[in-house]
């Protein structure tokens, strides 16, 4: 596209933006625990606005606005499993993680909670899920990093590789400069932002075709089967796509949110308001890809980029439906989606080589301010790991996001809720669960499979869970004490 003032100027005050929040964040940063976890100080909007923000990466305005475009309506289940898992995720992990991570000596970070939750002396646990992180994370973070490729390539012209390199400037200055406490206002900016955009672009596209009706014939004019909610791949796709949801019980940059709360009485109302964000946030995606179907078949002059790569429909239909002005807030949107998920990921990369590498094993006894200086550093360098990843102009966002999105879910979404609920599980079936899970997505995906590596992922992690644990001697007496001590301050509660 040619690049006018107007969305030039929209676009860069928006970075500007999000820059000034990582400064003000800047001087609300003081200590280790508020660049990593903000000083438990989050409340219900932010908590609820920042795990939304920090969950629906480049994949919602690009990765599944592409999907529906390409598969149809049966590409729909995905976001129905989501759904289903976050909801999960906020009524039985949200509250039970929140308090058991300040019990067990006020962890704060997913590595550390499973230290102190099973009391793993040996520290392989620490190890073994810090690695887990910066693995997987590696190539999460490459997604958003493409998505942000894409953007810059679409509004300015450049090369892929120059295009990566400013895409992912903001979001590492905001990160570096502010921690936990940028990354969350900045979510919560960019997440009305995002909503905002979602709800707009699909109606427009529905009225540039004239309504409903003329949008449905469409599509089926432009391909019957993409009327079908199953498509091709029968049950296996709709289970695969479903699958999606079990992902939520293990990622850390979500479950850093929960963590964060201000307290437990926080959760129940933030709850309300992330669900709401996120079920309108999908629909308007969904709706972006779908409708999408039909304006370009309305207009096929118009078709040749977006069928090439159908994760620029939501771009393609932001520049033609709207004057510059509009289209440049839009395109912020996409933007805001990027930097929120990849800040959260960095962030949350950042805090395992910090806490549970440098200071678990090379610097016990550092200062908060040493800390925080090696956990900036640790931005800089997981981005330019993440970049290295990124750097096929052929990666598709959603591909990426899907293995990362499986590698956690199975990794950790087993040992997350089992320590949380069954006080027999043992450090050693903690071990056992992180690495099947892991094991099992990276080889599953050799396979050739239709079948979503998540499934198998969980369904190995939680039997060896369970398996090791009964294998192992019970916990001590202590452990299984302060966890019927957290279930009693649960119910308490109303959990």
């Amino acid at each position: 596209m040619t690049l006018s003032t107007p969305l030039l100027v929209t676009f860069s005050t928006y970075l500007l933006l999000m820059v000034g929040i990582g400064f003000i964040a800047w001087r609300r940063t003081q200590t280790f625990d508020d660049y990593i976890l903000g000083g438990r100080s989050l409340g219900s909007y932010v908590t609820a606005l920042a795990a939304g923000a920090s969950d629906m990466s480049g994949w919602l305005m690009m990765g599944l606005p592409g999907a529906l475009y390409l598969g149809g309506a049966s590409e729909a289940w995905i976001a129905v499993g989501l759904v289903i898992g976050a909801w999960c995720n906020w009524k039985y992990v949200a509250g039970p993680l929140r308090v058991y991570t300040e019990r067990a000596r006020n962890a704060l970070t997913l590595p550390d909670y499973f230290t102190h939750r099973f009391a793993d002396d040996t520290r392989i646990l620490r190890i073994l899920a810090a690695v887990v992180i910066l693995a997987f994370y590696a190539v999460y973070c490459a997604s958003g990093i493409v998505a942000g490729a894409r953007l810059f390539e679409s509004m300015f012209g450049l090369p892929y590789g120059q295009a990566m390199l400013w895409g992912a400037a903001a979001t590492i200055a905001y990160t570096f400069i502010g921690g936990f406490l940028a990354v969350s206002w900045t979510d919560t900016v960019q997440a009305t932002l995002m909503i905002f955009a979602l709800l707009l672009v699909p109606v427009f596209a529905l009225i540039g075709v004239g309504g409903p009706g003329p949008a449905m014939a469409l599509v089926e004019q432009a391909d019957p089967t993409r009327l079908q909610w199953i498509g091709t791949g029968g049950v296996i796709a709709i289970v695969s796509a479903m699958a999606w949801g079990l992902g939520y019980f293990g990622q850390p940059h979500l479950l850093a949110r929960f963590m964060a709360a201000g307290s437990l009485a926080t959760i129940p109302r933030a709850r309300r308001i992330g669900m709401t964000w996120m079920v309108l946030c999908l629909a308007g995606a969904m709706a972006t890809g779908f409708f999408g179907i039909a304006w370009f078949a309305a207009n096929p002059a118009a078709a040749g980029p977006v069928d090439a790569n159908p994760e620029r429909v939501f771009i393609l239909l932001s520049e033609l439906l709207f004057n510059p002005w509009i289209a440049g807030v839009l395109l912020s949107a996409i933007l805001a989606a990027i930097m929120s998920t990849l800040s959260a990921q960095l962030l949350v990369c950042s805090s395992a080589l910090t806490e549970d590498f440098y200071r678990g094993f090379l610097r016990p006894k550092a200062g908060h301010r040493e800390l925080v200086w090696f956990g900036r550093g640790m931005v800089l360098m997981v981005a330019l790991l993440a970049m290295w990843v990124a750097r096929d102009p052929e990666s598709r966002v959603l591909g990426l996001v899907s293995y990362a999105w499986a590698g956690f879910g199975a990794a950790f979404g087993p040992v997350v809720v089992l320590s949380l609920f069954w006080k027999r599980m043992t450090r050693n079936g903690a071990l056992a669960g992180m690495l099947v899970g892991a094991v099992t997505v990276v080889l599953w995906r050799h396979t050739g499979s239709a079948l979503y590596e998540m499934v198998p992922g969980v369904v190995l992690a939680t039997l060896a869970i369970v398996i090791a644990s009964r294998l192992d001697k019970p916990p001590s007496q202590d452990l299984q004490a302060r966890h019927e001590q957290v279930r009693l301050t649960l119910r308490e509660n109303g959990y």
